[in-house]
């Protein structure tokens, strides 16, 4: 009969979880040109609002998203999701349809929607919210340029 050794007799390890509100980020790239353009109003109108932004042959931008999701970490994987998860949500849909895309003319769901930075950080979290397996989406922060950004935190209380 083999001997019992002291390492199969101790118990297996236990993992002593912990608890707290956690906010992971993941950041993604994409470039996409676009035209602020309130198609309601004059081109005179626009051009005071807007200025070279309202280009008719459109202009550019290399866009940051951020995305921010809070929750507790879960006990066996210490995961509040897998950040290699997050990234997939995040380029199938946001990256995948709007690299270099036309905001106004290509991507669907920003038909009609004049793509401001404050009106894409929406938009984007319209997208990503209901892919989210665990957590809860916290914010959304765009940027258009290193000083320029937009963020969302969710849509205001009814």
């Amino acid at each position: 009969m083999p001997r019992k050794t002291a390492q199969s007799k101790a118990a297996p390890p236990s993992v002593r979880p912990l608890r707290g509100t956690v906010s992971i980020t993941r950041q993604v790239h994409f470039n996409s040109a676009h035209r602020l353009h309130n198609p309601a109003k004059s081109q005179r109108w626009n051009e005071r609002q807007y200025g070279l932004c309202t280009n008719p042959h459109w202009h550019g931008h290399n866009y940051v998203l951020e995305v921010t999701v809070r929750g507790q970490p879960d006990p066996e994987t210490g995961y509040i999701m897998d950040l290699g998860e997050l990234k997939r949500i995040l380029h199938t849909a946001i990256v995948d349809p709007c690299d270099h895309r036309n905001l106004n003319e290509e991507v669907p769901f920003l038909r009609g929607i004049i793509p401001s930075t404050e009106n894409l950080v929406i938009a984007f979290w319209a997208q990503i919210e209901p892919h989210l397996p665990a957590g809860r989406l916290h914010c959304v922060r765009l940027y258009e340029t290193p000083r320029n950004f937009a963020e969302y935190h969710g849509p205001d209380p009814v």
